[in-house]
């Protein structure tokens, strides 16, 4: 089972792109509470191309989903500024403020937390069994 969408980069499109992600997990069983968890992580990656990538420009960017043997791998793929941080990690949750936490939900939900800097962009491969 694969799907993949092109959104616009509008911070509009996270709500589609939400039910996007969604419907195709539910579609491949996968029960609410852990698709809820998902589209977390996947809409904090999605606001952080927005963020970061695009500098809040509308540039397109791809979300690709497959279900592997046993494991779920999500691609996406933007064409801003490369990721200047390949190895980002959270920030320290001891430190106590609003926001950023984007990164450490990522890397909880996810078995795998890849960031590629390619010629245009960045690459960030997501996967997990199941």
């Amino acid at each position: 089972m694969n799907q993949k969408w092109i959104f616009s980069g509008k911070t509009e499109d996270l709500a589609p792109a939400r039910n996007e992600v969604r419907d195709f997990l539910l579609a491949a069983g996968m029960d609410d509470d852990l698709s809820a968890t998902i589209v977390l992580a996947i809409d904090e990656a999605c606001t952080n191309i927005i963020r970061h990538a695009h500098k809040g420009e509308a540039k397109p960017f791809r979300i690709e989903m497959r279900l592997l043997r046993k494991r779920l791998r999500i691609i996406l793929r933007d064409y801003g500024r490369p990721c200047e941080n390949p190895n980002a990690y959270p920030r320290d949750l001891s430190e106590v403020r609003p926001g950023g936490l984007g990164v450490h939900i990522i890397r909880q939900v996810f078995d795998l937390v890849e960031y590629s800097p390619q010629a245009r962009g960045t690459r960030l491969t997501l996967e997990m069994g199941i």
